[in-house]
C-alpha cells in the first residue's frame, strides 16, 4: 500500500479542501500517515495570502522533499496558482495542481506516476533518459525534471503534465463540487459554500490566486451537511473565500449556477493563457471590478442559511465571515431569529480611517461598518454577539494620523478578537506599486500596538461572561497546569475549560483577584464526571483559568 502525507497552510477553505483531498486519496486505497514521517507521497495545501505564506508553503515542500528524497512531492493551490513558474522551477516539487483541479488529485497522481514508470527505464541501476542521455551526476533531456546533480531528468514528467493540472482560473465559471464526509475535527465541520472574489481589494492576490465568484448549488450543500450531521457533527461553519458573495453569479433562483462544467465528463481540462486582473482592477474582459455590481440588497446568504437551520440534529451554525455591507437592520434580524445561528460575527474591517479605506478599494466607509455593527448588536439585544475583524498595520500610504484615526475607531467599536497583519506586498496588486510604501519597523510598531489594544478588548469581552451560565460545546482534552481538563467553545466562541476528575476540588492557580488570569476556584469533586468531547455541556463561567480559556462547572441552571 502506498502511504501519503498532508499538510495544509492558510485559510479553512484549504483545510476544507485537505480533508476532502484526504478523503479521496484514502478511498484509492492510499494510507494517510503524518506528515512528519517517510511518504512514498507528500501533498502540500499551499497559501499565498502574505509573503511570509509564500516562504512557509516553500519550506514545507522542501522540508517533504528532504523527508524522502524519493517520495513525489505535489504542490497544490494558491501559490501554485500565482507563481506557477517559481513552482515548476523548484526541484523540491513534483507535480503542481492548481485550484479547481484538487477534486481531480487522484488521477492526475496516477497519470503522473504512469508516466513516469513509462518514460524511465532502469539498466544497471541507472536511470535511462528516452529523450536524452545519460550524464555525470544525473540526467540531460529536453524535458523534464530536475534530477540528481541538477540536471534533467525526463524519466520525471513535465510537473503540469503539459499543463493539464494548472487552469487559467481567472476564467473559470463552474464551482469545483466536492463532498466531505469526516474531518480531522471531531465536533466542527468547515463547510465550503463558494469560492472566488469579485472584489479586487488593492492590496489582495486572492482574486488571482482563486479567480471569480462561484456558488455551489443549494441542494448540494445541504446533502453534505446532512451527511455530516449523520456522522455525529454537531457544528458547521460556512465558509468561502467570499462568503457574502454566494449566489451573485446564479442565473436562477432554484441555485442553478451560470457557466459550463469543463469537467463533468471526468476530463482534466487543459491550461489556458489567458490574462488575470491588471493592476488597475479591471477584470480579464476588461470590465471595471468596482464591487457594486455584487450587492444590490439581495443576497442569497440568508436564504442559504435559513435552509440549513431546517436540518433535523445540527445545533449550531458559524459564518466564516461577512461583508459588512450585507449586514443591515433587516438582514441582522434574519440573523437573530435562527436560535442555531451562533452570535459570533467577523466582519472584516482593515482599517477605520475613510482615505486608507480608498485606497485599499473596500467599498464602505469606516461609519457604514459601524453601522453593520451596531445592526447585529441591535438584533441581538440583550445578548452581546461577539465580533471579531481583520487589521492590516503599515499599508502604503498610512501616515501617523491615519494610523491614529484607525486605532481610535477600533477602541470605538470593540471587538471580541481582532486579527492583525502587517502590510505584505503582493505582486500584481495595484498596493504593491503605490506609493508611500511604509518601513518595516514603522509597520511592527503599529502592529505591536493593535496587538495590545486586542488583548485588552479581548479580556474585556471575556470578562463579561464570568457569572454566566452558557452552552458549551466540548472539543478536545488538555493538559493545563499538570491537570486535565475537558475544552470547548461558547456559541460566542469563547474557550471555557472543565475540570476532569481526578484532579481534586479545587484548582489553586495563585491567589490572584477572580476575573485574572491564575485565580483559584473551587469545583465539586466530581467535576466533569462522565463529560467527553462532542457533548454540548451547560456551564457556569467561574474565573480566567489561562488569559484566553475561562474556567467552568456543569450546572442545571439556565
Amino acid at each position: 500500500m502506498k502511504t501519503i502525507a498532508f499538510h495544509n497552510l492558510g485559510c479553512k477553505v484549504n483545510s476544507y479542501e485537505l480533508d476532502v483531498m484526504q478523503q479521496i486519496m484514502q478511498e484509492k486505497g492510499y494510507e494517510i500517515v503524518p506528515f512528519d514521517k517517510k511518504a512514498d507521497v507528500y501533498v502540500i495545501n499551499t497559501c499565498t495570502v502574505t509573503n511570509i505564506a509564500d516562504r512557509k508553503s516553500r519550506q514545507m515542500l522542501h522540508r517533504a522533499k528532504q523527508k524522502n528524497p524519493d517520495a513525489v512531492v505535489v504542490a497544490v493551490g494558491c501559490y501554485v496558482q500565482t507563481d506557477l513558474a517559481g513552482a515548476t522551477a523548484d526541484p523540491a516539487i513534483d507535480l503542481a495542481i492548481g485550484n479547481n483541479r484538487k477534486k481531480d488529485i487522484a488521477e492526475i497522481l496516477e497519470q503522473y506516476l504512469a508516466e513516469r514508470e513509462k518514460n524511465l527505464e532502469v539498466a544497471g541501476g541507472k536511470g535511462v533518459c528516452k529523450t536524452g542521455e545519460l550524464a555525470d551526476g544525473g540526467w540531460v533531456g529536453k524535458t523534464g525534471n530536475v534530477a540528481e546533480g541538477g540536471e534533467i531528468c525526463c524519466g520525471a514528467p513535465d510537473k503540469t503534465l503539459g499543463g493539464m493540472t494548472v487552469l487559467d482560473i481567472a476564467h473559470e465559471k463552474e464551482y469545483e463540487e466536492m463532498q466531505l464526509k469526516t474531518t480531522a475535527e471531531h465536533t466542527r465541520a468547515y463547510i465550503k459554500i463558494q469560492d472566488g472574489c469579485n472584489q479586487f481589494c488593492s492590496y489582495c492576490a486572492i482574486p488571482l490566486a482563486r479567480g471569480r465568484v462561484r456558488s455551489r448549488k443549494q441542494e448540494d450543500v445541504l446533502k453534505e451537511i446532512r451527511g455530516i450531521v449523520d456522522a455525529g457533527y454537531l457544528e458547521i461553519v460556512l465558509t468561502g473565500i467570499h462568503v457574502s458573495s454566494y449566489g451573485i453569479d446564479f442565473e436562477k433562483a432554484d441555485g442553478n449556477a451560470k457557466g459550463a462544467d469543463s469537467t463533468k465528463n471526468g476530463g482534466i481540462a487543459k491550461l489556458s493563457q489567458g490574462t488575470s486582473p491588471d493592476a488597475g482592477g479591471k477584470s480579464a474582459g476588461g470590465e471595471k471590478e468596482n464591487g457594486a455590481m455584487d450587492y444590490r440588497g439581495v443576497t442569497k446568504l440568508f436564504d442559504l442559511i435559513e435552509e440549513i437551520h431546517k436540518i433535523p440534529g445540527l445545533q449550531r451554525i458559524r459564518i466564516s465571515s461577512l461583508e459588512p455591507r450585507i449586514v443591515t437592520p433587516e438582514t441582522a434580524k434574519r440573523l437573530a431569529a435562527l436560535p442555531k445561528v451562533c452570535p459570533h460575527f467577523h466582519l472584516s474591517l482593515q482599517s477605520g480611517c475613510d482615505a486608507t479605506l480608498r485606497r485599499m478599494n473596500r467599498h464602505y466607509t469606516a461609519q457604514q461598518y459601524f453601522e453593520s455593527v451596531q445592526a447585529l448588536r441591535d438584533a441581538y439585544a440583550p445578548r452581546v454577539p461577539a465580533i471579531t475583524t481583520d487589521v492590516i498595520a503599515g499599508f502604503p500610504g498610512e501616515t501617523e494620523e491615519e494610523f491614529a484615526e484607525t486605532k481610535a475607531f477600533l477602541e470605538k467599536v470593540g471587538f471580541y478578537e481582532m486579527h492583525v497583519f502587517k502590510y505584505s506586498k503582493r505582486k500584481g496588486t495595484r498596493a504593491a506599486v503605490m506609493d508611500g510604501q511604509v518601513p518595516e519597523t514603522v509597520k511592527a510598531l503599529r502592529s505591536d500596538v493593535l496587538l495590545e489594544l486586542e488583548r485588552k478588548q479581548s479580556m474585556e469581552f471575556r470578562s463579561r461572561k464570568l457569572g454566566q451560565v452558557v452552552e458549551v460545546l466540548m472539543e478536545e482534552e488538555k493538559v493545563i497546569g499538570g491537570k486535565n481538563y475537558l475544552l470547548g467553545h461558547t456559541t460566542d466562541y469563547v474557550r471555557a475549560a472543565l475540570l476532569l476528575p481526578g484532579n481534586g476540588a479545587t484548582l489553586d492557580h495563585g491567589a490572584t483577584p477572580k476575573g485574572k488570569p491564575g485565580a483559584g476556584a473551587e469545583l465539586p469533586q466530581d467535576a466533569g464526571k462522565m463529560a467527553r468531547a462532542g457533548e454540548i455541556l451547560k456551564l457556569e463561567l467561574l474565573d480566567f483559568l489561562t488569559e484566553d480559556i475561562l474556567l467552568g462547572r456543569e450546572t442545571n441552571l439556565f
